[in-house]
């Protein structure tokens, strides 16, 4: 199954920031701590060019700590210098100025050889929709400036925006790509609310989360909705289902005939993993790659 989805918007923010990469000096590329190879734009060493990069990993706060350590050894590996923060809380927000000049270093050391004063550093925020690019630029501003929201497309145009006196930022609308090769990107990407929910079925989005929960932390799963039969076989289509259906049971999905609203259900259970209700979890590893 391949998944079409390129809005208009987005093929128009990918020519505007290509042609602002000439004012740019570093691109902040923002990532989901929780799905960061399914959120990352393939195109985007393509759309950069080459800039200087520092990678954050955002909503690290809801994401497995550990699985998040082992991304940043991932990226480091990579050549990239990368960051795990919260925008909405702010933790380690107030590293990003710092680590953007330690990117750059080299370029700032030449101009001051040269006699020039540094000016401030020109960042350019990329990454796709509501990963959290308006609430970083919003927390780095210190008050609000960029749109927010908990939908995808929030983001419609491009400002500059100066962060104190050493860094000026390029908020810009999240880029998605053409299409969905893989349909556990496309899978991945509906969980988190980063693509419109009417691209995919919610039941079956909400069966796959299912399924990755069931795999990947089922004491969670359990937990929450207090169901305690465990599927024997997390890869038979018709355990999940089953589990879906307790879930139902448990939050009185029910119909005529005492049916099970399994429409209901993944309506609970997509709300319930996107406000992080269970804990902190991630849904992808780098051994995954």
């Amino acid at each position: 199954m391949t998944i079409q989805w390129f809005p208009g918007h987005m093929t128009r923010a990918r020519r505007q920031i290509q042609e602002k990469l000439k004012l740019i000096d570093i691109a902040i590329e923002l990532l989901d701590a929780r799905i960061p190879l399914s959120s990352r734009n393939p195109m985007i060493d393509d759309i950069l060019s080459g800039k200087p990069r520092l990678i954050l990993l955002n909503k690290a706060d809801l994401a497995d700590g550990r699985t998040t350590e082992r991304w940043l050894a991932y990226f480091a590996d990579q050549g990239y210098s990368s960051i795990a923060v919260d925008a909405n809380t702010g933790t380690r927000v107030g590293e990003i100025p710092e680590r953007a000049k330690l990117i750059l270093r080299d370029k700032i050391e030449r101009q001051i050889a040269k006699g020039m004063n540094p000016r401030a550093i020109r960042a350019l925020i990329v990454g796709i929709p509501n990963v959290g690019k308006s609430t970083l630029t919003n927390r780095l501003a210190g008050r609000s400036i960029a749109a927010t929201g908990d939908r995808p497309g929030v983001t419609k145009g491009q400002q500059w925006i100066k962060v104190g006196t050493d860094m000026e930022l390029l908020d810009t609308p999240g880029i998605l790509w053409p299409k969905f090769e893989d349909p556990l990107v496309g899978y991945r990407l509906a969980m988190t609310g980063a693509i419109k929910e009417q691209i995919l079925n919610v039941e079956d989005v909400a069966f796959f989360a299912v399924k990755e929960l069931v795999k990947r932390y089922w004491p969670a799963l359990e937990e929450r909705f207090g169901i305690e039969r465990q599927p024997s076989d997390p890869d038979d289509p018709d355990e999940i289902v089953r589990v879906m259906e307790d879930i139902g049971r448990k939050r009185g999905c029910l119909v005529s005939g005492g049916r099970i609203d399994l429409e209901k259900a993944s309506g609970i259970i997509l709300r319930e993993l996107r406000a992080g209700k269970f804990g902190r979890i991630s849904l992808e590893a780098p051994n995954e790659a």
